[in-house]
């Protein structure tokens, strides 16, 4: 099995340390997040704790396609968590990716950055209305986004469960993760309303969100709130009804 890893300079000095993490990975136990699909595990290092996601072996197909056509998801992770940081975007600072292969095909892939303690994350927006100073934090969500957009960054994987929020005495600071799908470019109107459609089913916040995208493009807010109400409707439609076709699915593999 061969392996490539690669380093930040900035870690340079704990190259072996980084390795050992990686190797030792299954004999961490504490995990964030469900670890349906990938896994992310804390790890301590040196005097402070980090993370590593391992992501899941791709099906044969991609197997190929990220041998020897496509970079990893763990390689993009870290090349766009240093291009956000050159663009002034919070994200968990990278520290290093590896990837595993066989000659033909891609195995496995991991991506190790600082771990961010948040207080919350956007997720719990969209789930209890009381939390301490609500509707200013939604709205400075909001122009953390709009910051996204005139830098160019368009997060394809803009969900509830991917913003860290963290609570500071003059505001909020937001850190993206889960970052393997971005593109780069400028925006249309379209395009960057769109860019909200996965956050919530809730229209009050919606109301709220297009608000303050409003004042932060001057573009009119009846418009911003008809598309990102639109758009959020079609992709909640799109969402069940492959959740639907999916349990189907499941659900003849199950007889067979």
């Amino acid at each position: 099995m061969g392996k490539e890893l690669v380093v930040d300079k900035n870690y340079s000095a704990q190259r072996t340390e980084i390795s050992t993490s990686i190797e030792e990975f299954t004999m961490y136990s504490e995990t964030l997040g469900d670890a349906e699909r990938n896994v992310i595990k804390v790890v301590p290092f040196e005097r402070e704790k980090i993370t590593i996601k391992s992501f899941k072996i791709p099906n044969v197909i991609n197997q190929i396609a990220y041998r020897f056509f496509r970079k990893s998801k763990a390689e993009r992770s870290y090349a766009y968590a240093k291009q956000l940081l050159e663009l002034g975007i919070g994200t968990p600072k990278p520290i290093a990716y590896q990837i595993e292969f066989t000659p033909l095909l891609f195995k496995k892939s991991y991506y190790l950055s600082e771990l961010v303690v948040c207080d919350l994350t956007y997720r719990e927006l969209t789930t209890d209305f009381s939390i301490p100073d609500y509707e200013n934090i939604l709205r400075a969500f909001t122009r953390f986004t709009y910051k996204l957009h005139q830098k160019g960054v368009n997060f394809l994987d803009h969900s509830p469960g991917n913003t860290l929020i963290v609570r500071k005495e003059d505001g909020y600071e937001f850190y993206l993760v889960d970052l393997n799908r971005m593109k780069f470019g400028k925006m249309d109107f379209e395009t960057r309303i769109k860019n909200f459609a996965k956050l919530t089913i809730h229209r009050s916040m919606i109301e709220i969100m297009s608000n303050e995208y409003a004042k932060c493009t001057g573009e009119n807010e009846q418009d911003i709130l008809n598309l990102m109400w639109k758009n959020t409707e079609d992709f909640q439609h799109k969402f069940y009804r492959k959740k639907r076709l999916k349990k189907r699915l499941l659900f003849w593999q199950k007889r067979d």
